[in-house]
Order: structure tokens, then sequence, then C-alpha cells
């Protein structure tokens, strides 16, 4: 499959500065830039970078960031699904995984996030692809948000239908362990009602034992 990347870009001139929403960037963009020390959600800032890094090299993976200047402040990345989840198990090519969205503390006030993942997933080729993303409590900031973990899931299940995404039902172990762990998919216009099954098929793999 050929993944096509149409460049998109958005500026915002707001009170506390002029910050631009771009994607998908490439290394070389991503070098000439510095990396906020809150983007601390997944692992520490330097490391979070050079992930960020190499997803963007990717054939399939697509980087979009929210920076303020050269000074990236808030990310969304774009993957193949990790090969120890179910959702590799079927080699779909044309299902990606909205795998991480951060901004950092002192700009959330901005509420730019939905706008982050609006302009990522605003052009066209996404009609060829299912973009699923897997919500897990354990990655949630409930110390900064004073967000209960329920109030936290109906939070991240408005951002990410900024983006098209919905909730889907699945029997995966990981997300029925915890009422506030939820599937959501974003289904392409071109998917073939081929492709979606084949999509239901991974969301139910333990079906035929009950």
């Amino acid at each position: 499959m050929e993944h096509k990347k149409t460049y998109q870009s958005q500026t915002f001139h707001l009170d506390k500065g002029t910050f631009i929403i771009e994607g998908p960037v490439s290394r070389i963009h991503l070098d000439s830039m510095t990396f906020d020390d809150g983007l601390t959600a997944f692992r520490q800032p330097e490391d979070q970078f050079e992930a960020v890094k190499e997803i963007s090299e990717l054939a399939e993976g697509r980087i979009f960031i929210l920076r303020n200047n050269q000074h990236i402040v808030g990310y969304v990345t774009y993957h193949y699904p990790d090969p120890l989840e179910r959702w590799s198990s079927g080699n779909l090519a044309y299902l990606i995984e909205l795998g991480a969205i951060e901004i950092s503390l002192p700009y959330r006030h901005l509420h730019l996030g939905s706008e982050l993942i609006k302009i990522s997933l605003a052009a066209d080729e996404y009609e060829d692809y299912i973009v699923l993303t897997t919500e897990y409590y354990w990655h949630w900031d409930f110390k900064n948000s004073g967000l209960d973990v329920f109030e936290y899931k109906k939070l991240m299940q408005k951002l990410m239908g900024y983006g098209g995404l919905e909730i889907f039902a699945t029997d995966d172990p990981e997300i029925t362990s915890h009422p506030a762990n939820c599937l959501m998919a974003r289904i392409g216009s071109r998917i073939t009602i081929e492709q979606l099954q084949a999509f239901d098929d991974i969301r139910y793999m333990n079906r035929f034992f009950f």
C-alpha cells in the first residue's frame, strides 16, 4: 500500500503567542526543533523526542506537531499497531493507530488539542484507512486535570471525536479490564465491506469461545 502523506498546516494567533499545527513533519524538520520538557506522559522528553523522530521515518508513520516558533509543545503520532498487540495480527496495511497525543501542561489551557486532532486527520488519504486508538486510563493525567476516571474518559472520547473517531466494542482483554478503557476508530469512506470485516474479526478474536 502506498502511504500518501499530504502536508497540513494552520496558524493560531493567540494572546500567548503564535502557534502552528503542522504535519506530517519529516525527521529533518524535527531535528531543527526543540522538545518541551513537559512532554513526559510516556517517557522522558529526550527519549520521547527520539521516538517521535523514529516514527516520522516509517513508511506509514505520521507526526503532527503543535509548536511555538521552533519549540514543540504538543504532538500526535500515527503508525502501525505494535507487533505485540492484537491490532497488528491481521497485517492489515490500511489499519493504522493513533498512538499518542500529548500537549505540555503549560499549554493545555489554549485548547488546541481538538485542532491538533482535526488537522492531523483532515487529508483525503485517511478515507483509505481505518484509524484506531486504544484509550487506557493508566495513561491519563488525573493529577493535573482534577478529573476522575470517567470524566477523563468522556474528555478523551470528545477529543477523539473531533477527528471523527467513534467508540467500537471489542473483547480485547486490555480494553475490557477496566470500564474506563475503550477502543475508538475512524472508518474511512473508501473502506470496503471486506476490509471492515477483517477489522471486526480482530475486534472479536474470542467470540467463538462463548
